[in-house]
């Protein structure tokens, strides 16, 4: 029986992308250096084909934001060849991105209505339709505030395609989103009437002040505490948080306030409610301190909920404009809801987490701020006026977006990379041959990849320059690259120095013929031409053409 499956003409042309090198750009690195995080400018098809060494089944969550396949983006093409060539681009990129995820890894597709459907059935097919787990609706936009395309229909939600890569990803269910009022019903006391407070600053803190009148205290029940009976023991200025904050911050401000003020401060004490009231009472002796503080009965267990499929955050996009310090307009995301989707997939501090339509840098700068590992890839010139320019910013300190939400200060680095040119060319006459723009380091750094070695050069045996093998120390394979012609006496030098039980593998330009079975442990190559069978060379028009994407919205519209 046939599977289920979505065709389109051209489909069963398999695509051979280049394995392309990185280059390590020094002058645009930036913070800690070895932070793991990397920022990388090139077409995001080379880019994951030359990331699958390293990072196979590595990566813990993607989300990408491919374009929506708008007219604008295939200029070039009729309507029905766009809808084709965009579904043909898409299929071997979210091949490669499955196989970058950790099997308790997830992937996030964002997509209007325009390929939605599609999108999915595509995913179903490369994924495991069992491995779907939920398509999100994300309100993007005002009901009330249309665009300059609307027709008939305003379109105000768009989708996010949740899959996982295989049933060892757990969800993290969501905890119970108490209000106040749910929260203060924990207490042995209810402050039943509470109007609008008065906020102050209190050491640094947002605090509110609420004054005689605008609250009400009652007991829970009958049995419950007596009022003065919930304050600390002993005297509040002994040995804890709470009682240095009265002496130093509420004391003084009876004069001003009065008694049987209310004080609600943030950030205060080891519960998990984030804040707790202080009251001014002037029948409390001086001995226990002018302050009382309202606890818990017991600790409160926040009660977990499944998520739901729609999120409304409308209000967000529609003030993302400047987020992140860089303007891009139409197309940014916020940074809560890449916060809330790196939530949904469970990742950790240290967890990686990819991008590669990375656009304004939303993603990485998130995922930076909640302390995961991540790698962005961005084809235009984003990488450097947007990407790099925000994560600069973030690794400073920049307090936009969750920045607060999280505490963040700032620190980290990252390493940026641009994706080297096609290593074949074809010259005048029509034959195969190395790109000038390759120097003998890189040569030898895409052979090794292209051979899967690690290419790490040896100082004291310059024809060891890669390794196979998860440790170099106990490697007995090694990989030597060459543009010079190989002779038979200089493959007897290397002899005399490589291990009877280790193994060489030489790639050259070219060799005289009796090399080719001169010693059992070398093995010769010629190239370009092994490299020809592989994958398509000097093809560099896999791209999406990221370009005006979207149309423009009016000035009352969303970003």
């Amino acid at each position: 029986m046939s599977k289920l499956e979505l065709t389109w003409i051209g489909k069963e042309k398999q695509i051979s992308p280049e394995m392309g090198i990185l280059i390590k750009r020094e002058d645009l690195c930036y913070g800690e250096k070895s932070s793991g995080n990397l920022l990388i400018h090139g077409d995001n098809l080379f880019v994951l084909k030359s990331l699958e060494q390293d990072f196979v089944g590595k990566i813990k969550c993607i989300y990408i934001d491919p374009p929506y396949n708008t007219g604008s983006a295939f200029e070039h093409y009729d309507d029905n060849l766009e809808h084709i060539a965009w579904l043909g681009l898409m299929k071997p990129r979210l091949e490669m991105l499955r196989n970058l995820l950790r099997d308790d890894g997830v992937l996030f597709v964002h997509i209007d209505n325009k390929e939605s459907a599609y999108l999915k059935v595509l995913c179903d097919e490369i994924f495991g339709r069992s491995n779907f787990i939920s398509t999100f609706s994300i309100k993007v936009r005002h009901s009330d505030r249309m665009l300059k395309g609307d027709k008939d229909i305003h379109d105000v939600v768009e989708n996010i395609h949740f899959y996982q890569k295989t049933n060892e990803f757990k969800i993290k269910k969501r905890s119970k989103n108490e209000t106040e009022e749910d929260i203060l019903r924990e207490y042995i006391w209810d402050i039943v009437t509470l109007s609008e407070g008065v906020p102050i600053m209190l050491a640094g803190r947002e605090c509110v002040l609420y004054p005689q009148g605008h609250y009400e205290l009652v007991k829970k029940n009958p049995n419950a505490l007596n009022l003065k009976k919930i304050s600390i023991r002993g005297s509040l200025r002994e040995g804890n948080s709470s009682g240095r904050f009265f002496v130093a911050n509420l004391e003084n401000r009876i004069n001003i306030d009065g008694f049987n003020a209310l004080y609600k401060v943030p950030n205060m004490g080891d519960d998990h409610l984030g804040f707790r009231f202080f009251l001014a009472r002037e029948n409390q002796s001086k001995k226990n301190g002018h302050y009382l503080q309202g606890k818990p009965i017991t600790k409160i267990t926040a009660k977990e909920q499944p998520y739901p499929s729609f999120f409304d955050f409308s209000t967000e996009f529609n003030r993302v404009g400047y987020e992140g310090v860089v303007e891009f307009r139409n197309s940014k995301k916020p940074e809560s809801l890449i916060e809330l989707l790196l939530q949904i997939a469970n990742t950790q501090p240290g967890d990686i987490v990819l991008d590669s339509f990375l656009g304004s840098g939303t993603t990485t700068a998130v995922a930076h701020k909640m302390g995961r590992r991540w790698i962005g890839v961005e084809l235009g010139e984003h990488a450097y006026t947007h990407c790099k320019v925000r994560m600069d910013r973030v690794i400073d300190g920049e307090q936009g977006g969750i920045s607060k939400t999280v505490e963040w200060q700032g620190g980290g680095g990252y390493d940026f990379y641009e994706l080297a040119p096609s290593l074949i060319n074809v010259d005048k006459m029509g034959m195969p041959i190395i790109s000038k723009e390759y120097n003998v380091e890189m040569l030898a750094a895409a052979m090794a990849r292209h051979e899967n070695y690690n290419y790490w050069p040896d100082k004291n045996m310059p024809w060891k320059q890669g390794y196979c093998g998860e440790s170099k120390k106990q490697a007995k394979n090694f990989i030597f690259t060459t543009t010079g012609t190989i002779t038979l006496e200089y493959l007897d030098g290397i002899s005399v120095e490589l291990g009877e039980d280790e193994a060489l593998l030489i790639c050259a330009s070219s060799f005289t013929p009796e090399c080719k079975s001169s010693h059992k442990n070398i093995t010769m190559q010629k190239i370009p031409q092994i490299l020809l069978s592989r994958c398509e060379y000097g093809k560099t028009d896999y791209n999406l053409n990221v370009v005006d994407q979207i149309a423009d919205f009016d000035d009352e519209g969303v970003d």
